[in-house]
């Protein structure tokens, strides 16, 4: 079994700082973030076409949850994305969605651009699915061991049967893992998509901080 998995509270840290990332107007924010780099408020107010009032609250809980971070200029307060995470999630977001528009743009290497806003909102209310602690340890499991049934995720998670059983059978009715029948037992994997490279993302960062704790 393989040991790469997360201490349970850095888990509960980065799972708790998905959940504020699955909201349509904090991810408008970010994705604008990513795209054109540390900018104030009222650029940010502009460039997404929402209300100051509420892009400032916004702002507010995704630097307390250490997803941007602000520099001043002058009297500006500037905001941009902290580190890659969870900035790498729009490169899949942009590839996913050049695959279904087939729109060959969005498959480049280091292309940005605002990707639509229906599909920024289906995508928040996707992560919203899988922004929960026990879904992404079971999501962790199987992205590092593979295939495995019921018994040995409850065991790699520390979790118990029916919790698990639960957690896995919304994960797939989601989409986010598919499974397969083998005599007596049901196995599971783990499906390509931004509940996959949310894992990565976050698993690159903690692998990069020098101290673990700045998580």
């Amino acid at each position: 079994m393989n040991t790469k998995q997360l201490p349970v509270e850095t888990m509960k840290k980065a799972a708790l700082g998905i959940s504020y990332i699955s909201h349509p107007l904090r991810l408008r924010i970010l994705e604008f973030l990513d795209v054109n780099g540390a900018s104030s408020v009222s650029a940010i107010t502009k460039g997404i076409g929402a209300e100051q009032v509420f892009v400032s609250q916004s702002l507010r809980k995704l630097r307390d949850a250490s997803l941007v971070t602000t520099e001043r200029h002058g009297i500006f307060i500037y905001y941009k994305i902290h580190e890659e995470y969870p900035a790498s999630l729009f490169t899949c977001l942009r590839k996913l969605f050049g695959y279904m528009a087939n729109d060959f743009h969005y498959l480049a290497d280091g292309f940005k651009a605002m990707l639509p806003k229906d599909y920024t909102n289906m995508v928040a209310n996707q992560i919203k699915l899988f922004a929960n602690f026990d879904k992404m340890r079971i999501l962790e499991f199987l992205y590092f061991n593979g295939e495995s049934n019921v018994s040995q995720i409850m065991e790699g998670i520390d979790c118990n049967q029916l919790k698990t059983s639960q957690y896995l059978k919304r994960l797939r009715d989601d989409g986010f893992v598919s499974c397969r029948r083998d005599g007596r037992f049901i196995f599971y994997s783990i499906t390509k998509g931004v509940h996959k490279t949310a894992i990565e993302c976050i698993h690159k960062r903690y692998d990069n901080l020098t101290n673990k704790e700045d998580f």
